[in-house]
């Protein structure tokens, strides 16, 4: 089969599930949107694997897109927490593991993997790659397993941090505080204050001119919050997290 030079293949990777799909350069899909659980343990050997299996279930692309959780550094793997235990999200981290993720360079191995040119980035910055307007300065948090989070100034990425990692209650951090397991623990109508909470306690850290907030869980928002945090707080579609696929590789990005 012929590669098809319109399409990028959009993989976003995260603690809980995998989507993908592929889109042409109007960011119009041209597979349905596939997701699957993450596999655990995740070696990155078994990563490039599921990553491969993945490709070769779906039309044939040029490129490949990859957002993956963590903190990563123009393709290199810095840390990725979730990735990094024996079981998944909240289950103990594997030395072994850790010491297999640190520092391994993602991009260069899902490139010669798939044979294609491939842009690897956290899943917050691919998110936010979908969605933003490219004026003034927009933040991007996505709800999921945890909490991701970027950055991007006149249309140009900001250098990545986790901010989920910082401590924001009692030695919690903000990635336990608000993510998927307080959301069940809480129910949808205290976890929605509690992000309305967030909000208000940022705003004064970032004065950001527009906050978009993505991912599976922005959609259990109640409208009574979304209504209080303001005109400069969108809910965007998780979709964002595979179409930002295509934009991505038109991202520029602060050194």
């Amino acid at each position: 089969m012929p590669t098809d030079e319109r399409l990028t293949l959009s993989i976003d990777c995260g603690g809980l599930y995998i989507k993908s799909c592929v889109l042409d350069d109007a960011g119009t899909m041209h597979s349905k949107p596939n997701r699957m659980e993450t596999p655990y343990p995740l070696s990155p050997e078994r990563f490039l694997e599921t990553i491969s299996e993945i490709a070769a279930s779906l039309p044939l692309a040029y490129r490949a897109t990859v957002g993956m959780p963590g903190m990563v550094r123009h393709g290199v793997v810095i840390s990725t927490p979730h990735y990094m235990t024996k079981g998944g999200p909240r289950t103990r981290i594997d030395p072994e593991l850790k010491d297999a993720w640190s520092g391994f360079d993602a991009q260069d191995a899902i490139s010669k993997r798939l044979n294609m040119p491939t842009r690897v980035l956290n899943d917050a910055e691919v998110h936010g790659a979908g969605i933003i307007s490219g004026s003034g300065y927009e933040v991007v948090i996505t709800l999921g397993t945890g909490l991701g989070f970027a950055i991007f100034y006149g249309g140009v990425l900001s250098p990545h941090f986790e901010f989920s990692h910082a401590t924001v209650r009692r030695g919690t951090t903000y990635d336990t505080w608000i993510g998927e397991h307080e959301r069940r623990r809480l129910g949808n109508t205290f976890w929605s204050r509690r992000i309305r909470t967030l909000v208000e306690e940022l705003r004064p850290v970032f004065y950001w001119d527009r906050l978009y907030i993505g991912g599976g869980n922005a959609r259990c928002i109640r409208q009574s919050d979304l209504d209080r945090m303001g005109d400069d707080v969108v809910i965007v579609p998780n979709s964002a997290g595979v179409a930002g696929g295509v934009r991505a590789w038109t991202l520029e990005q602060h050194k």
